[in-house]
C-alpha cells in the first residue's frame, strides 16, 4: 500500500484544513500516481475538495466513524478493520492513502511505500505527518532533482520501508 503526501521541511501538511502550498507539478504528480487507482482519506479530506466531490477516474474509499455518512461516488468505511477488509480484493500496490493527517497517522502501519514532495521551506502549520527520516524502519529509494515553483525548491522523494510489513494489505 502507498501513502501520497506533500510536506514542508518540518513534517508539516496543512494549515486550518488548507494545504500549505499548491504546486502544479505536485498535482500532476498525485494525478499520475493514483488514476485508476483506489484512493484512500478521511471525510475532513473531501470536505477540502472542489464542491466536496470525489475524485474522478478513481476508486474512492472514505475512512469515517459516522454511521450515516454517505457519499455519492464512494464507498465508506467505518473502522480501519471495515477499511482492511474492503481493500483485500485491491491489489495493495494499487491502493494509496491521500489523507489527512489522522488517516496518514492511522493507517502509515499498513504501509510500504511513501511517495513525498519534500517543500525546502518551513511554513505555519496544525497538521502534520511522521517524520520518515526519522525512522529507522523507512530509507530513502528514490529522490529527483531539486525542483521549483516561483520562490518555492521541493523534491519528489520515495521512501520504502525496509522490510515490508505483514499488516499491508
Amino acid at each position: 500500500m502507498n501513502i501520497i503526501v506533500a510536506a514542508d521541511a518540518n513534517w508539516a501538511i496543512g494549515n486550518k484544513g488548507e494545504l500549505l502550498v499548491s504546486i502544479p507539478a505536485d498535482h500532476r504528480m498525485f494525478r499520475q500516481e493514483t488514476i485508476e487507482k483506489v484512493i484512500v482519506y478521511g471525510r475532513k479530506t473531501l470536505e477540502t475538495f472542489p464542491m466536496k466531490h470525489v475524485l474522478d477516474g478513481r476508486e474512492n474509499i472514505i475512512l469515517s466513524t459516522r454511521a450515516d455518512y454517505a457519499v455519492s461516488g464512494a464507498k465508506i468505511a467505518h473502522s480501519i478493520d471495515e477499511l482492511m477488509k474492503m481493500l483485500e480484493k485491491y491489489d495493495s500496490d494499487e491502493v494509496y492513502v491521500i489523507g489527512g493527517a489522522k488517516v496518514y497517522s492511522e493507517m502509515l502501519p499498513y504501509v510500504d511505500v511513501c511517495h513525498v514532495t519534500k517543500i525546502d521551506q518551513e511554513f505555519e502549520a496544525d497538521a502534520f505527518f511522521p517524520n520518515l527520516d526519522r525512522d529507522p524502519e523507512w530509507e530513502i529509494t528514490a529522490r529527483s532533482e531539486e525542483m521549483s515553483y516561483f520562490d518555492t525548491t521541493y523534491h519528489f522523494v520515495k521512501y520504502e520501508r525496509k522490510i515490508k510489513t505483514d499488516a499491508s494489505v
